[in-house]
């Protein structure tokens, strides 16, 4: 096959593989929302869930489309189109919650795609046949497993999910530190995943792989599949926008720090493409931001109970025109009875003696 015709199927699966991958965050998110709360039993409720599964497999086309792309085209080419998938679920989940995408969710989504675009524009790419040795493929998922723990633990910093102090706050703090951790998974099991298609045809750098060594492989990346993929699912609980984005900002950002540190790719522009990188980078942070505040819900009002009244809680009387009662929202105390004139004593005459000595 032709470069231009691999390039051009290459660019078809990754859209495909977006397509699968939008559809699966809705469906993510939309049981985040809908299911209870992390705890003990929580991940076996999660697995009782039919949509759930439903969510699985669309992830699975999604990771089969890319892995079916990465074969045709370089790593750096396939990772920044998976970026379409928040342009894609971006306005899917806005129709399946009945509401608007709002001005601010879109500019916060074009701002994440621009800088995203631009981040990796700058790594020149590969050769599809390029991939990492054994013994580096074992290094650097030893690396992401320790990185991704202490993610998903909340012991490194996470960003700013919303005021410091708040619950809600603290939420999606927690949700995106969970969908960094996720998107360097998905990163790195992409990585992981040419590694293996390299030793499958008997392309790897070195002596050929062993049996186990293969198995090995495979089962780091099922296992980066399955924790990305249940790292992702908690990162929605902080709603959809904000940790997608940080899904797909973190996935292509690990694949690229892959490409420039171990397989020989470099920043087009010289010693500019770091400077240039760097202001991408602060692009697409400013459009996660934006997409925070755009998706974040609005404060709920505490309902206060009828029965209890707090002292300088009542609302200050409205003036009324002249002559004009209105009722009282307080019940009267009852009337007290007033004396009778007939029940009370008369006083007693006065005696003749008294009259007639005057």
């Amino acid at each position: 096959m032709s470069p231009a015709a691999s390039t051009v199927l290459a660019v078809l699966l990754s859209l495909v593989s977006a397509a699968g991958y939008a559809l699966a965050a809705v469906a993510q998110s939309r049981l985040a929302a809908s299911s209870a709360p992390e705890g003990h039993g929580a991940l076996r409720a999660l697995l009782a869930r039919g949509q759930w599964w439903w969510a699985v497999g669309l992830n699975a086309a999604g990771a089969l489309a890319h892995v079916a792309a990465l074969h045709y085209g370089p790593l750096t080419l396939v990772q920044p189109l998976g970026a379409l998938t928040l342009v894609a679920a971006l306005p899917l989940g806005a129709y399946c919650a009945r509401r608007r995408v709002t001005r601010t969710e879109w500019r916060g989504a074009l701002l994440t795609l621009g800088g995203l675009v631009g981040l990796v524009a700058m790594t020149g790419p590969a050769e599809p046949g390029e991939a990492l040795s054994l013994s580096e493929a074992l290094i650097v998922a030893a690396a992401t497993a320790l990185l991704i723990a202490a993610l998903a633990s909340g012991r490194l910093p996470h960003g700013r999910g919303g005021e410091p102090g708040t619950a809600g706050g603290g939420k999606r703090g927690r949700g995106l530190g969970h969908a960094t951790a996720s998107g360097i998974a998905s990163g790195v099991g992409s990585a992981l995943t040419q590694t293996l298609t390299a030793a499958l045809a008997l392309e790897l750098p070195g002596r050929e792989p062993v049996w186990w060594q293969t198995a090995l492989l495979a089962v780091l990346i099922s296992g980066f599949a399955v924790g990305g993929l249940l790292l992702s699912q908690a990162a929605y609980r902080g709603g959809l926008a904000a940790p997608l984005a940080v899904v797909n900002l973190s996935n292509p950002a690990a694949a690229a720090i892959i490409g420039v540190a171990l397989l020989g790719e470099t920043f087009r522009a010289g010693a500019w493409g770091w400077p240039v990188a760097a202001a991408a980078s602060l692009v697409a942070a400013r459009g996660v931001v934006l997409l925070t505040k755009g998706s974040a819900p609005a404060p709920e009002t505490p309902a206060v109970s009828p029965s209890v009244v707090v002292a300088g809680s009542l609302p200050a009387p409205t003036p009324t025109p002249q002559g004009v009662e209105l009722p009282s929202p307080y019940p009267s105390p009852p009337p007290s009875p007033l004396p009778s004139p007939l029940s009370s004593p008369l006083p007693s005459p006065l005696p003749e003696s008294s009259l007639t000595s005057h």
